[in-house]
């Protein structure tokens, strides 16, 4: 039965599929929704230089509201408009196979005009390190959205023997369901009644497939609202057979009926199913293994308590699911030792009282009530607590780095003792408290404690590897003395670990014209002893590089900036786990012995990077024209581990473990990269260099989670070619395609049906 069922719906759909590609509107609806789609994409995707498919799949849901029903206007109301829908019924098929087939037959023809987009998808992921599993997941939300907007076309359909009423209720209802979930309908609604809908509306269910992530109530939306309207076209079908007085009649209208309001109930309180599928390349959605390791490591109850209002505006209620699925995966991972409670402040002044004492602020937002916008205040924070201590997020704005807030704040609270971290002032080196490098002195601060050491004034101070575990040198203006560079470099050989962070040029500016001056740290010895050498060069980079404004007479020109270059990860190392690019300013390049296990390139230049010798000329604006072969990849941070290269060698039988002994080292050919106008350009910039100081002191149970970026890597091209060749391919190309499909189908169309005519003729001559 269930074999005789499919058969009869894979003949309509076959044939539904057939008719799609034997007419030429087919052709035209396919052209036009990629021509335009592809169009809007690639202008947003190259401005923004970001490899992702967010420009496209952010518009897809508007262009398939008028796609969709175009596509499926005439599949039942043709059909009954024609009088062949009679025929298909007089045949051994049922209403549900014939609608059921219908759906299919179209389900697949948009398919296959989405296909359309896979060389523009393709092209990404070749020129970028762009996440393959956002991109499944997104085609993946988009067959779940086509699917229901399809089951919607088929259900007007399904009402109407005029293809345009079909077209035009089709797209109604597919644009109200995109509609109610925007923000300038859901303020202007009553909180209860904005949620429904919110949870009824296709866009949060959409967008939050498209990040990466199947999570099992979006599944339950896009099925269960995909089969309702399927339904509702079957019993359209279905009722024209039946008499309006009848009991089979009336049992149809009460049997979807009662099926529609348990699609309802199902979506209203479908937030409490759990379950998803996390398919980006770094599980960014889901715990890290750093977070299962501290949580599952307590030996004490750590209370985290959830302040949050009933009535908090609609468009955070996606955040706030977030929120709780993350809350509870915490809970899940610390083995019963995380106890979680959930508070609404406005219940009760204990309540209010209990957040206010933790520091848990109220925020404030618009709604509308008596026709005109109120000001209403609820709760959306966060608080941990352990022995007397408290760690406090008052305002949660976003899920994306929560886990890790969480999780070193527990870490930090139930450690022992706090590592030091320790500043080398003096020489003209930046100091802790320096305003430029804020960020990272408050990303660091919370897990480390954080001191300076004058090495210039203070002539007892002294750099002691049992007392200070991180020794930061932040770029230097004036060589250090030899006495001191013995000084770090005897910490080191002690087993201390340093972040050099080294500046060799100094900006400086003469009239129109800019140029570097150079700078010697004196530190430069104690990484030659370590097999790597600063070459106090200036690196450039002209295919992945920072943008800057400059001033032309009245206007402002937004221009490339070579000198500024967007680096790319090197070899794999913790310090740039998940990370896929930082940003820096006048950075200069590392050099060392191929073969030397001890060194790891962090970040590096594409091909296209070079370098200009120091004093060279970098007025923004100004045109670098390398000659033939000077180009090619150049490092400008990296990683020494002596110990790791002993154990190499130690394996290999060779090498002198005492020639390897000493401390880690992470040196970056650059320090302005920790400036807020570069944190602020690239949030990555301050993950790597937190990652990096917790790798020096080894501990890296954290890095995995810090490390979880969720910014697109860059989109660089190594040529003009390869960029203009995946623009036209796209644009020109699969359009191009579709053309030369129809006009071979829709031409050879007489021919085939004569081609089987006589074949009829024949078999029937055969009989007789």
């Amino acid at each position: 039965m269930t074999k005789r069922i499919a058969r009869q719906v894979l003949l309509v759909a076959r044939r539904e599929l057939r008719g799609f590609f034997d007419q030429p509107t087919a052709y035209v609806l396919a052209v036009a929704f990629l021509g335009l789609g592809l169009f809007l994409s690639f202008r947003s995707l190259y401005a923004m230089s970001v490899a992702s498919l967010r420009p496209f799949f952010d518009l897809l849901p508007w262009l398939l509201v008028v796609f969709v029903p175009a596509v499926t206007m005439r599949s039942l109301a043709e059909e009954r408009r024609g009088r062949t829908f009679e025929w298909l019924i007089a045949q051994p098929l049922s209403e549900p196979e014939v609608v059921a087939g219908k759906f299919l037959g179209s389900w697949l023809f948009v398919l296959i005009t989405l296909a359309g987009t896979l060389p523009m998808a393709a092209g990404v992921l070749a020129a970028s390190e762009a996440d393959a599993g956002i991109m499944i997941a997104q085609y993946v939300g988009a067959a779940l959205l086509a699917a229901q907007m399809i089951a919607v076309g088929i259900w007007a359909s399904s009402l109407t023997r005029n293809q345009i009423t079909a077209f035009i209720l089709g797209a109604s209802v597919c644009f109200a369901l995109l509609l109610i979930g925007t923000p300038v309908v859901q303020i202007g609604l009553p909180r209860v009644i904005g949620g429904w809908l919110l949870q009824l509306s296709v866009i949060s269910h959409f967008e939050n497939v498209a990040r990466g992530v199947i999570d099992l109530r979006d599944l339950l939306y896009f099925a269960s609202t995909c089969g309702l309207f399927l339904l509702l076209a079957v019993a359209a079908l279905g009722r024209e057979r039946l008499s309006p007085g009848g009991d089979a009649y009336r049992r149809l209208r009460v049997g979807t009926g009662a099926i529609a309001l348990a699609v309802l109930v199902l979506n209203l309180l479908g937030g409490h199913v759990r379950g998803r599928l996390d398919l980006t390349d770094d599980n960014l959605f889901t715990l890290s293994e750093g977070s299962r390791e501290i949580l599952g490591g307590l030996d004490d109850i750590v209370n985290l308590t959830l302040f949050l209002s009933d009535d908090l505006p609609q468009e955070i209620q996606i955040t706030v699911r977030d929120v709780r699925d993350l809350v509870a995966d915490l809970r899940n991972a610390s083995g019963g030792m995380l106890a979680v409670r959930e508070v609404n402040p406005d219940d009760g002044e204990n309540g209010e009282e209990e957040a206010s004492s933790l520091g848990i602020q109220p925020i404030e937002f618009n709604v509308i009530g008596d026709d005109e916008f109120q000001v209403k205040r609820g709760y959306f924070g966060l608080a941990l607590t352990y022995a007397g201590e408290h760690e406090t997020i008052p305002v949660i704005q976003a899920a994306h780095d929560l886990e890790f807030r969480l999780v070193s704040g527990i870490a930090r609270m139930t450690a022992e003792e706090r590592p030091t971290l320790a500043f080398m002032t003096g020489f003209g080196a930046r100091e802790p408290y320096d305003q430029t490098i804020a960020s990272f002195r408050e990303s660091v601060g919370d897990r480390y404690d954080v001191t300076s050491v004058n090495m210039e004034t203070d002539s007892a101070a002294t750099l002691d590897a049992d007392s200070i575990d991180v020794l930061v040198v932040a770029a230097p203006q004036q060589p250090v003395t030899p006495e001191v560079a013995d000084a770090v470099d005897g910490y080191l050989n002690a087993g201390g670990a340093a972040l050099l962070l080294m500046e060799r040029h100094a900006f400086h500016s003469q009239g129109p014209a800019a140029m570097t001056m150079p700078v010697a740290t004196g530190l430069e010895d104690v990484l030659a002893a370590r097999g790597v050498e600063s070459t106090g060069e200036l690196v450039f980079d002209l295919k992945s590089h920072e943008r800057v404004t400059t001033r032309r007479g009245i206007f402002t020109v937004y221009q490339p900036y070579p000198f500024w270059p967007v680096a790319s990860r090197g070899d794999e190392h913790a310090t740039n786990r998940d990370l896929g690019n930082i940003g820096l300013g006048w950075a200069s390049p590392f050099t060392w012995r191929e073969d030397d296990p001890a060194v790891t390139p962090l970040w590096t230049t594409t091909e296209s990077g070079g370098t200009r010798p120091t004093g060279a000329h970098v007025t923004p604006g100004l045109e670098l024209v390398p000659s033939e072969g000077e180009t090619g990849v150049h490092a400008v941070a990296v990683a020494v581990d002596p110990a790791a290269a002993a154990t190499e060698e130690d394996d290999e039988g060779g090498g002198d473990e005492a020639e390897r002994s000493g401390g880690r080292i992470v040196a970056v050919g650059d320090a302005d990269f920790l400036e807020e106008r570069f944190v602020r350009a690239n949030s990555q910039n301050l993950v790597f260099a937190a990652n990096a100081v917790d790798w020096l002191v080894q501990d890296e149970a954290l890095i995995g989670i810090r490390s979880k970026d969720r910014t697109p890597p860059a989109l660089v091209f190594e040529s003009d070619a390869g960029r203009g060749a995946l623009k036209w391919t796209s644009l020109i190309g699969v359009p191009a395609l579709f053309i030369l499909l129809g006009f071979a189908r829709v031409t050879g169309r007489t021919k085939r049906a004569q081609r089987r005519w006589r074949a009829a003729r024949e078999k029937e001559a055969d009989i007789e």
